[in-house]
């Protein structure tokens, strides 16, 4: 089969798509395959070695986690799935860019009817961490809450869980995202100088959580905003979260087939909109990571096998 390997740290110019050995599924394993895969900032830092502390690759190293497709084989003792079942759901070993994955059963979710491929297959990474961000600041009817990076692909998801939640949400993004923002109940705000000021007026004065998806200064901006290290959120920052007190719940801490499915199911009904920026064949895995690598794109970037 075909995927995604890297041989060294480096820029998108180390990755390749090689013929490898196809997998063969072990107990409680199914061999998925697939039809769509996300692909996320932390696979950038993970290429190029900057988590080698936290994430390090041993090489040749895979690349993905969220994945969609179809059952091709089981092994033994499978729970719940049989060969042409549609899944979703993610793998812990960096290998869903490719043609087959090996997945736990425990990991994947059935494919709800009328969710696309590309949603379904880009759904955990983004999903999962929205979740576990809107869950750390606990947001509730009457609440102010600030999101950095709010058209990206998890800022996107997060602004949407948080207005279920029924607070007032204003979204951090740059002006060709605010209609986009407005449309699903968001105070849209440009980001950029004087963003202080204007998250302020936007929300009248008090914000009483803040989700940042984005690094670079949001964490501090969310203490001169006056709120609470304990209602600050970060997926980027932890450096500055550990000095301030501030919270770094991520995908880790949502990580399960549960939030996969009911976040599925909300896709599916409409009732969560996941934006899909672009998708790429396989081959072009090197112009997927460039188009990502920009920091600009409204919603996932998908390959297609």
């Amino acid at each position: 089969m075909k995927a995604v390997r890297f041989h060294e740290y480096g820029g998108v110019d180390v990755l390749r798509v090689e013929e490898v050995e196809r997998p063969s599924p072990g107990a409680g394993q199914v061999l998925v395959e697939v039809r769509a895969a996300g692909i996320q900032p932390g696979e950038v830092m993970i290429r190029e070695g900057a988590r080698h502390d936290r994430w390090p690759a041993s090489f040749p190293s895979g690349q993905g986690s969220d994945l969609a497709g179809v059952v091709v084989e089981t092994g033994p003792h499978v729970r719940g799935f049989a060969v042409g079942d549609e899944v979703l759901g993610f793998t812990h070993q960096r290998a869903s860019h490719a043609e087959y994955v090996a997945v736990d059963d425990v990991n994947l979710v059935a494919r709800p009817a009328g969710l696309s491929w590309e949603v379904a297959g880009s759904l955990y990474v983004a999903g999962t961490t929205a979740y576990a961000s809107v869950f750390a600041v606990d947001p509730v009817p009457g609440d102010t809450i600030v999101v950095s990076g709010a058209a990206g692909g998890v800022g996107s998801l997060a602004v949407q869980l948080a207005r279920r939640r029924g607070a007032t949400v204003i979204g951090l993004a740059s002006p060709r995202n605010h209609d986009w923002l407005k449309e699903r109940g968001v105070v849209p705000v440009a980001y950029g100088e004087g963003v202080a000021e204007r998250v302020r007026e936007a929300a009248g004065g008090r914000v009483d959580a803040f989700i940042d998806t984005y690094g670079e200064g949001y964490v501090r901006l969310a203490v001169e905003l006056g709120v609470q290290p304990s209602r600050i959120n970060t997926i980027r920052d932890w450096r500055t979260a550990a000095e301030v007190g501030a919270r770094t719940y991520g995908e880790g801490s949502a990580a399960c087939a549960v939030v996969v499915g009911e976040l599925a199911r909300l896709a599916a009904r409409g009732e969560l909109t996941v934006p899909v920026a672009r998708v790429y064949p396989l081959a072009e895995v090197q112009d997927a990571y460039r188009d990502l690598e920009q920091g600009h794109t409204h919603g996932k970037i998908v390959l297609r096998p």
